[in-house]
């Protein structure tokens, strides 16, 4: 959520930075202001009248001890207009502050600087692109169908089960995922993240304070009974852990890691591009979250992306990474990178990490906090990255490890599956 004050201090440079993300509704930054200037005014009318309130009780009080009685009933007799005045006022004050939070949390964060222009994907830049381009046998399949060959998921099954975007993973299709999971985690240990367990199931302050409530309401699955939504990704929870805290500066920077399933309702269109594991509703990831001083957030977010981009190296996997264009960011965030593996069967790159930098966006809302050196409290600045989401992951080791023998598994992880081909 972006800040009142720097919104009224910044008015032009909010506006200019928010046509970089193509937002619309420009006219919400000035009903903003507008709402702040009543909020203002309706808080020192407030506390002028409750003042001279205050003053009345004391100047009665001392008149009453005094033995003016008489002064002290017309001072009195006052005080009932003053209590009316006091009651109108902040009744105004509550109302004027609930449309000023419904209005502010309309407004998406603000790109960095480094954010280019553009308003699809294909606007996106490329920053760098890594590792050569597979050959394939002749007869190379995508990976639905190997999946199919060599019984590793089964996705008519997980239809049977709960519908479509549910797959069932087997056999050795199971365990390369718990080993993917492992692998991760491990990796992300070695980088200094502590791991934890966190649940697959958060309450509506929690969807707020990260940014996906108002925001991406339709596409988080909703559990009515108990007013809970299933987590898109363990960035809720993980960042939550410190919602309404104020941390001490040594504290920082924050590093945790967690690996969950994950829920996403998002409808994908029809055709290859979505087939098997491109897109799924349930799917498994391993989660990075960094709670930093503001001052290193950009170089934060670049060792993160150096860290996804370590994992995807010591897979063999050939990837390029992208910095979103505008139109194609978060609503959150203010620069995200994101990094896309080449899937050789189907000739087309499949994205399987975004990191982001969410600056004071996602603490503002979850009043996450530390102590600077100068004791004062300043908002913290968050970060998240798939480290890494595992279907795309997994759909390129099968589509670009295919031989005539069968499917070679990536020597860095022998160890976790215990088995070197899928044949």
């Amino acid at each position: 959520m972006l800040q009142v004050s720097y919104i009224r201090d910044n008015r032009e440079e909010v506006l200019a930075r928010l046509a970089v993300k193509n937002f619309k509704q420009t006219e919400l930054v000035d009903e903003v202001i507008t709402l702040d200037d009543d909020r203002r005014s309706t808080q020192n009318r407030l506390d002028s009248t409750s003042a001279e309130a205050n003053s009345a009780a004391k100047q009665i009080g001392e008149l009453m001890r005094t033995g003016k009685k008489d002064e002290a009933e017309q001072i009195k007799a006052k005080t009932g207009a003053w209590k009316e005045e006091i009651k109108q006022l902040s009744e105004k004050l509550n109302n004027i502050e609930q449309q000023l939070h419904q209005k502010i949390v309309l407004l998406p964060n603000l790109p960095h600087s480094s954010v280019p222009q553009g308003k699809t994907p294909e606007d996106n830049e490329v920053v760098l692109t890594n590792g050569d381009t597979p050959a394939l046998p002749e007869n190379a399949l995508p990976h639905w169908e190997l999946a199919a060959k060599y019984d590793l998921i089964d996705f008519e099954l997980g239809v049977k089960i709960t519908g479509a975007g549910f797959p069932v993973y087997k056999g050795k299709g199971a365990k390369l995922q718990r080993a993917l999971i492992t692998f991760f985690l491990d990796e992300a240990e070695k980088a200094g993240y502590n791991e934890v367990s966190v649940p697959l199931m958060v309450n509506e302050a929690s969807g707020f304070g990260t940014g996906q409530l108002p925001d991406k309401e339709g596409q988080m699955y909703f559990v009515g009974q108990d007013n809970l939504f299933l987590i898109p990704t363990a960035e809720v929870p993980i960042t939550n852990l410190y919602r309404d805290t104020i941390l001490k500066l040594d504290e920082l920077p924050v590093k945790n890691t967690g690996y969950t399933p994950c829920f996403r309702r998002e409808a994908g269109s029809y055709g290859a591009h979505v087939r098997g594991l491109n897109r799924l509703h349930q799917f498994d990831k391993v989660e990075v979250v960094q709670v930093v001083h503001p001052d290193v957030s950009y170089e934060v977010i670049e060792q993160m992306s150096a860290h996804v981009q370590g994992l995807l190296q010591k897979l063999g996997l050939p990837y390029r990474v992208l910095r979103l264009c505008g139109g194609d960011m978060g609503f959150a965030a203010a620069l995200t990178y994101d990094m896309e593996t080449w899937s050789a069967a189907q000739q087309r790159w499949l994205e399987v990490s975004s990191v982001s930098n969410f600056e004071t966006y996602q603490s503002n809302r979850l009043k996450l906090r530390f102590r600077n050196a100068e004791g004062k409290t300043q908002l913290a600045h968050t970060l998240n990255g798939s480290a890494l989401a595992l279907p795309r992951i997994v759909a390129t080791l099968l589509e670009n490890n295919q031989t005539e023998k069968g499917i070679k598994i990536p020597e860095v992880l022998v160890p976790y599956t215990r088995f070197e081909w899928i044949d």
